[in-house]
């Protein structure tokens, strides 16, 4: 899981409406995760990266302040640092202040207000580089910006092993997004979780303290308030599991019991007593399953960085 705020109104809301009732009227219910993320998904997801069961932050940064030479070099000078799906993340920061020759930084986000707050920030925290904000859904290929220093390559950046949170179609469609974007000669840094041991997965995503637990309720609440539906929040319960045919993490709601839910007057959905609604899947990857996908969308991988327990990786992936 990685956040990108994302705010909504008129015509967008009406879209996002239909999205959500047209994935609870599937056979598996479903809920995009792009909806946990409202001011108090956020700040639950800001506190779910600092529970000691969930291994991915903390360790991402650790591997890059390990190997930051290394990417450096992999880099080389004057590289355009294209960011998808920007955010405030220190991660970002880190990297900004360990390549002080970059050519420019083009972060990419959905959300113009969030963006350009971010943008704003990082310009007086680094007055030096040149940073050019791209409000795109980059998902779909979009138009870079031309910046002032032409950069010798470019650089997609995506960390938090959000690539994951992508069904496999989706995350190849995405790829290849990123190698237009990298161009020939250019490159992508990535962030990929590894598979693992059931065990230390599922912790990861069912701490002790009941951060992850709340905020998969809360897009309940969201919804309720945002949607004008009536879900019972104590009716429905948190479950993490590692399904390990798929390689991945689910997400589920689950109902507590036979129950109706309401969106307005319009909108009615039955669930029968243990029934779910699928709200997120994070795909863990085995290093050489990743370096045969990102072989199809145009890549190879030329550097994979670890730590030390084999949790995590960060790939430098070249542009073919």
């Amino acid at each position: 899981m990685e956040p990108s705020s994302v705010t909504r109104q008129g015509a967008e809301l009406d879209s996002d409406l239909a999205e959500i009732l047209d994935g609870l009227s599937r056979p598996q219910k479903f809920v995009s995760p792009k909806f946990f993320y409202d001011q108090r998904g956020s700040e639950l997801f800001d506190a779910i990266t600092e529970q000691p069961e969930y291994y991915p932050t903390q360790t991402e940064l650790g591997i890059m302040q390990a190997n930051i030479a290394e990417i450096r070099t992999a880099m080389g000078a004057e590289a355009s640092l294209i960011e998808f799906g920007s955010g405030s993340s220190y991660k970002t920061r880190f990297l900004l202040e360990q390549l002080p020759d970059l050519a420019c930084y083009v972060p990419v986000d959905i959300s113009e207000d969030f963006l350009l707050a971010i943008a704003d920030g990082l310009a007086k925290d680094f007055p030096k580089l040149e940073i050019l904000p791209v409000v795109a859904d980059f998902t779909r290929e979009f138009e870079l910006p031309s910046p002032t220093k032409m950069p010798a390559k470019n650089v997609v950046y995506f960390p938090g092993s959000t690539i994951g949170n992508f069904m496999p179609d989706a995350a190849m469609a995405l790829l290849r997004v990123m190698r237009a974007a990298a161009k020939a000669g250019g490159a992508l840094l990535i962030g990929v979780d590894l598979k693992k041991d059931k065990a230390r997965l599922e912790a990861a995503y069912n701490d002790a303290a009941g951060v992850t637990a709340d905020f998969n309720l809360n897009l309940l609440l969201r919804l309720n308030r945002e949607f004008e539906a009536d879900f019972d929040v104590e009716a429905f319960e948190h479950r993490a599991i590692y399904n390990e045919t798929l390689g991945r993490i689910e997400m589920h709601l689950v109902s507590r019991q036979a129950q109706t839910v309401y969106f307005g007057t319009d909108h009615r959905f039955d669930f029968q007593e243990g029934e779910y609604i699928l709200s997120e899947c994070s795909h863990k990857y085995a290093v050489e399953e990743f370096g045969e996908m990102v072989a199809r969308a145009g890549f190879e991988v030329a550097n994979v960085w670890v730590d030390a327990e084999n949790l995590f990786s960060v790939q430098f992936c070249i542009a073919v």
